[in-house]
């Protein structure tokens, strides 16, 4: 079944490559989202901008929080808060999206972003809130 939230124009802009969802995922509000990584993504000092990090998370967390959603629903992100750990090395970012906890209208989200080294680079999280399709 297709995910409505695999393929955002904002990860085809990116170039975020949204790995498949098993029914596990889906029940539990799981996403892992992978960056291929290049000069173009770089800040001025040459490394990974830090806003490429928090898209790269924030599209883990809303897939992972959007995966739980009812058909007649959509949601929103209240706040996002990141954490950088390391500059980036490698040609891979993997970011693990997971919900933490769910109720009827918010929902707590965090992942953790690793070099393909399985260093971690970035933690963080985020709240989301359910909203009834338009």
């Amino acid at each position: 079944m297709f995910d409505r939230f695999d393929e955002a124009p904002i990860s085809k802009l990116i170039g975020f490559n949204v790995l498949p969802a098993t029914d596990e995922d889906k029940e539990l509000g799981k996403a892992i989202v992978e960056l291929e990584i290049d000069a173009r993504l770089n800040n001025p000092m040459g490394r990974v901008h830090g806003g490429v990090l928090a898209a790269l998370s924030d599209a883990a967390m809303g897939i992972a929080f959007g995966r739980t959603l009812d058909p007649g629903q959509d949601f929103s992100t209240i706040d996002l808060h990141i954490h950088f750990m390391r500059p980036v090395r490698g040609k891979k970012l993997i970011a693990l999206g997971e919900m933490i906890q769910r109720g009827l209208r918010i929902g707590y989200v965090r992942c953790v972003v690793t070099d393909d080294r399985g260093k971690e680079v970035a933690s963080s999280s985020c709240s989301c809130t359910v909203l009834d399709k338009m």
